[in-house]
């Protein structure tokens, strides 16, 4: 992994289609220039890999006909370890992508939106984050520190929204997924941004694209990093780039970084 001082950019974007939005990422990487990129919803069976190498990161991607799909752009070799979520052999979603490089578990997933709340999307939803949930326990076990990024598709609390009310009915807010994320913090691992940004409102990284959402920055904050003590010991900061969603014919979803000293 090429380091920074010492340090070590990690970034998560739900880009909302990379044939779309092909030209924002790579602008983005020259400027910003990460260790490590996980990308979500890349909507199609086509990932450009050869347009990332040309600027020196290898890439592994889990794809999938119109919907979905997670890739991850590193500086160093991927070693991909697994390609689909443990415990239902009926999911075809391309949701998840688990990966090691330079011995760090580097987990890309993009979890169910699961709307409308009571439908058989909110079940699978759950379910998702209950399987999700079984591996984060059995990677704690390991060695390998963890890192789980991506997008969540959860709002973990009210400060994460800009008006709790215009959400309420929304499955990213209902009780049952925001308590599964709080046992996965149970179990040991650490909101980046929030443990460092505690009581910081008006902190998101998607707006919706109607009624001027992102200029009255009217968002919520569902893209997240989770660590393991191993590496949230060696947070460093965790920050939300907002200068991609501002361009014209963005992805509703900007960039979250976060840096580890190893």
């Amino acid at each position: 992994m090429s380091y920074h001082g010492g340090v070590v950019i990690i970034a998560s974007w739900n880009v909302n289609s990379i044939r779309a939005r092909l030209e924002h990422v790579t602008t983005w990487l020259k400027s910003r220039q990460p260790d490590v990129l996980l990308l979500q919803e890349l909507k199609g069976t086509e990932f450009p890999a050869d347009a990332f190498r040309d600027l020196g990161y290898e890439a592994v991607a889990v794809t999938q006909k119109a919907y979905n799909g997670v890739a991850i752009l590193s500086r160093s070799p991927i070693k991909t370890v697994s390609t689909a979520l443990m415990g239902d052999e009926a999911d075809s979603h391309a949701r998840f992508l688990e990966t090691e490089v330079n011995h760090i578990r580097i987990v890309n997933i993009y979890l169910p939106n699961g709307n409308p709340p009571g439908s058989e999307n909110f079940a699978y939803k759950l379910a998702w984050m209950d399987r999700l949930e079984r591996r984060m326990r059995a990677w704690r076990t390991s060695e390998i520190p963890v890192l789980i990024g991506g997008d969540f598709n959860v709002i973990p609390e009210d400060i994460d929204c800009h008006k709790p009310a215009s959400w309420i009915h929304d499955a990213l807010f209902q009780p049952e997924p925001r308590g599964r994320f709080r046992t996965m913090l149970g179990l040991g691992y650490t909101d980046a941004f929030r443990t460092l940004h505690p009581t910081e409102a008006g902190q998101f990284t998607f707006w919706d694209y109607f009624r001027q959402a992102f200029s009255h920055n009217r968002g919520i904050r569902i893209d997240h990093f989770l660590l393991s003590p191993p590496l949230a010991v060696k947070l460093v900061s965790c920050v939300i780039d907002k200068g991609p969603r501002a361009l014209e014919k963005p992805s509703d979803h900007t960039p979250i970084v976060v840096e580890l000293d190893l």
